[in-house]
């Protein structure tokens, strides 16, 4: 007997910064799930839905598993993901408790430093009283894709850098400016990916750069110097075991290569659900270990029911 195909809906939209970027990761998604004949899939475009609404939604998909692939503090950082453990509905990607932490910057650096991770100098911005000597990096404490991320390399730079952040970020960080080779690991269940460098044209890998401009270069599993590979994994594995993340998550890297020192390795930060755009990093990665995106989806839709499946005793 033909098993039952399992019905997937995909969310994607959402009302964060990120979501022209949510609604091209989706249409990856669906185009990558619909091509598996053991699964159904359902579109859905969000805004801001309420408890009520997203379960009334998902009786009406007669939904199996839901496959979230939304970027930014509402759809990735926790209140989605509370909303759909509150009515029981089996998901990809991290909890609410792990997506908070994970979406909070300067909770994750904690963690990092206790773990013995590197990571740059780093505290809450308050007030330009407070700021360090520049060169810094003034960004959100809470959102992703390099949203929001201003580095003042002179003091004339700050009043600029502050003006681009006013308004509804109430919550900002600064945090000190390392020098070096951009890099990125991805993780899909109990594999660690090959690590990927990112080479943007004009040095600085920003939100433009990532999603709206195509002179951005991609080494996947670049040659580093003696056991950074190594170090990047272990510690990459790490703290996505100690923040208690599901399924997939990318964290991003700094090598910095000091004249006549050692490499050390930064970490910056972990996202929880990676852009699965034609341009992102996490399904390059997953090619090159042989996964093509239905593999990849598929694989993280089974990890989510499975996880989410009643015991029989």
């Amino acid at each position: 007997m033909t098993p039952t195909p399992l019905r997937v809906t995909v969310m994607r939209g959402g009302p964060d910064a990120e979501r022209e970027v949510s609604l091209r990761s989706g249409d990856r998604v669906i185009e990558a799930l619909s091509s598996l004949p053991e699964m159904t899939v359902i579109d859905r475009i969000l805004d801001r839905p309420d408890v009520d609404s997203l379960r009334t939604m998902l009786d009406e998909d007669r939904c199996d598993v839901v496959f979230p692939v939304l970027h930014g503090p509402w759809g990735e950082g926790g209140p989605l993901q509370s909303m759909l453990e509150r009515i029981d509905r089996p998901f990809v990607g991290a909890g609410e408790a792990a997506a908070r932490r994970a979406m909070d910057k300067l909770a994750t650096k904690s963690l990092a430093i206790d773990l013995g991770i590197p990571t740059p100098d780093a505290r809450r911005f308050e007030n330009e009283d407070d700021l360090p000597p520049p060169p810094f990096v003034l960004k959100p404490v809470d959102d992703g894709s390099s949203v929001g991320v201003m580095l003042v390399h002179r003091p004339e730079d700050l009043p600029a850098a502050l003006a681009e952040l006013a308004g509804d970020r109430d919550r900002l960080m600064v945090e000190t400016l390392i020098d070096g080779r951009e890099l990125t690991v991805g993780i899909v269940g109990d594999l660690v990916l090959p690590p990927i460098e990112i080479v943007p044209a004009d040095r600085h890998y920003d939100f433009e750069a990532k999603y709206h401009r195509d002179d951005t270069t991609y080494h996947v599993d670049p040659e580093l110097p003696e056991d950074v590979a190594d170090r990047l994994a272990h510690w990459t594995r790490t703290l996505h075991d100690a923040l208690g993340v599901d399924d997939l998550s990318r964290t991003d890297w700094l090598l910095e290569t000091p004249d006549g020192g050692s490499p050390r390795v930064w970490l910056l930060e972990l996202n929880t659900m990676p852009g699965l755009t034609e341009q992102s990093l996490l399904p390059k990665a997953a090619a090159r270990h042989g996964w093509a995106m239905p593999r990849l989806c598929g694989d993280l839709v089974r990890r989510a029911h499975d996880r989410h499946r009643p015991s029989r005793s």
